[in-house]
């Protein structure tokens, strides 16, 4: 089902927490991919890692918009990245979806790449958006909206949430900032910061 945009949460860090279980749905060419997000991270308008810390500007602006809006950028030139923006109009805040569990459409989500693992598909933010195929085209998407990408949920609780830092930043780095469902078999960071408790 669909989450009502009044569902949401009004910060970040809950934002971040309230995305565990529900699902990330992209729908291609009268197909369905569905994965459950297990991984997350806040970037906080004060906080030197976001990308709005300096101001708004032609890229990062999506962060800009009201909660629920898609940022996607390109990280290194090599892989993009998706972010919901997590903060009222013009407040830059958001969270990046770090990890999946694949639940349908699998082979979509494998495209040319069948010979990646189910646990490896969209583990990391990177694989994530290559198996769910999310690109620069998705970026300020309203993923609280009927779309080719979207965000709902399927009722399914998480039992309990784990806490660590965030993972691949130099900026704000001690801050504990990245939220998981403890215990899943399908989280990008390493053993140690997956044992970590909230």
């Amino acid at each position: 089902m669909p989450l009502a945009r009044t569902a949401l949460p009004a910060d970040t860090v809950t934002m971040a927490k309230f995305l565990l279980g529900k699902l990330l749905v992209r729908a291609v060419d009268g197909a369905q991919a569905i994965g459950r997000i297990v991984e997350t991270e806040a970037y906080l308008p004060d906080d030197p890692a976001c990308h709005a810390y300096r101001g708004i500007t032609p890229r990062n602006r999506s962060l800009f918009l009201s909660a629920g809006h898609a940022y996607v950028y390109l990280c290194y030139g090599t892989s993009f990245l998706l972010n919901v923006s997590s903060g009222d109009p013009g407040v830059g805040s958001g969270v990046l979806l770090r990890a999946l569990e694949p639940l349908a459409g699998i082979e979509l989500m494998q495209g040319a790449r069948a010979h990646i693992r189910l646990r490896d598909l969209a583990r990391g933010p990177g694989r994530l958006t290559a198996a769910m195929r999310v690109d620069l085209g998705h970026d300020g998407l309203d993923l609280f909206a009927p779309g080719p990408l979207w965000i709902g949920t399927d009722g399914a609780g998480v039992e309990a949430i784990g806490q660590s830092v965030r993972i691949g930043i130099t900026r704000g780095a001690a801050l504990p900032l990245r939220y998981f469902v403890a215990g899943s078999g399908f989280l990008s960071g390493t053993t140690r910061l997956n044992a970590i408790s909230a």
